[in-house]
């Protein structure tokens, strides 16, 4: 598998060419033709993890982002139609004091998908590249000893052979605020608010310069960055499943519907002086 080789295109297979408007006039994609597309993605889907059971493969997926970007629910997305005992989310709490005491992975490498299975990270290993630095939750020293080894760690991972995959959503300060208000102003959501959450809107440029860094340093051939535009999350989520589909050779996959990622969508960081913007 070489993440390298993943196809960007704009170009719409026929099936899809029948809806006339694709995106809306504020650039929102069609509630119509997401809801097909994401469907024949989920048939996809579904015969990979049927190929990682029978064939006992490994799949693991790092989701990491702003606030609010959307990666519960673009995981959400991605196990909709997933057989729930061979595919499971992790979301771990902050560490206890016993795990303070551990090499930083260990809690995390805990979680690491046996044979047959699927997991994604609801944040990952990555808190201390971000949001661990903006609040002081690890020292400076710390920090930089993360970068020392983190790419090290991910290329002991691949090399064990698991399939792995570094998704990044991005959104703008504006998006953010805006999503801030909408949790406010909803019951149903306003469980996933907390002072932290506005904080860390307040030290939104400080997040840029952190994840820049953190593309820089760990975007790698072996275990690259997608960043995903996710100012509009379901066209992020439509771009995530496609890119990870088309880079696993599962069997019977339909290129048709696997057709490759948006251009406008996907920016790949897959070495320390190498960025695709996907021109």
């Amino acid at each position: 598998m070489n993440l390298q080789q993943a196809r960007f295109t704009t170009e719409l297979p026929e099936y899809q060419k029948k809806h006339s408007k694709v995106f809306k006039k504020n650039g929102d994609i069609e509630k119509d033709f997401y809801e097909e597309e994401s469907l024949r993605l989920q048939y996809e889907l579904v015969k990979l993890q049927k190929w990682i059971i029978d064939n006992e493969k490994r799949l693991l997926v790092i989701f990491e982002g702003m606030d609010t970007a959307g990666k519960s629910s673009t995981i959400k997305e991605f196990m909709n139609y997933l057989n729930p005992r061979e595919a499971r989310s992790v979301a771990l709490p902050k560490p206890n004091s016993k795990e303070l005491g551990q090499w930083y992975f260990q809690r995390h490498i805990k979680q690491i998908p046996n044979a047959g299975e699927i997991v994604f990270f609801d944040r990952s290993w990555y808190n201390r590249a971000g949001i661990e630095q903006v609040f002081g939750f690890c020292t400076q020293e710390q920090h930089e000893h993360f970068y020392k080894q983190v790419n090290g760690v991910e290329e002991m991972l691949v090399d064990d052979g698991i399939l792995f995959f570094k998704f990044y959503l991005n959104i703008s300060f504006e998006t953010q605020a805006h999503r801030l208000k909408q949790r406010e102003n909803d019951p149903l959501k306003s469980w996933k608010l907390s002072e932290l959450d506005y904080k860390s809107h307040e030290a939104y440029p400080v997040y840029e310069k952190l994840r820049d860094k953190m593309f820089r340093i760990s975007g790698t051939p072996y275990a690259p960055w997608c960043e995903l535009d996710a100012n509009d999350k379901k066209r992020a989520r439509l771009n995530a499943i496609r890119y990870l589909l088309y880079n696993v050779d599962y069997d019977n996959k339909d290129f048709n519907v696997v057709t490759g990622v948006d251009k406008k969508i996907v920016t790949l960081y897959n070495s320390s002086s190498d960025v695709d913007h996907c021109s």
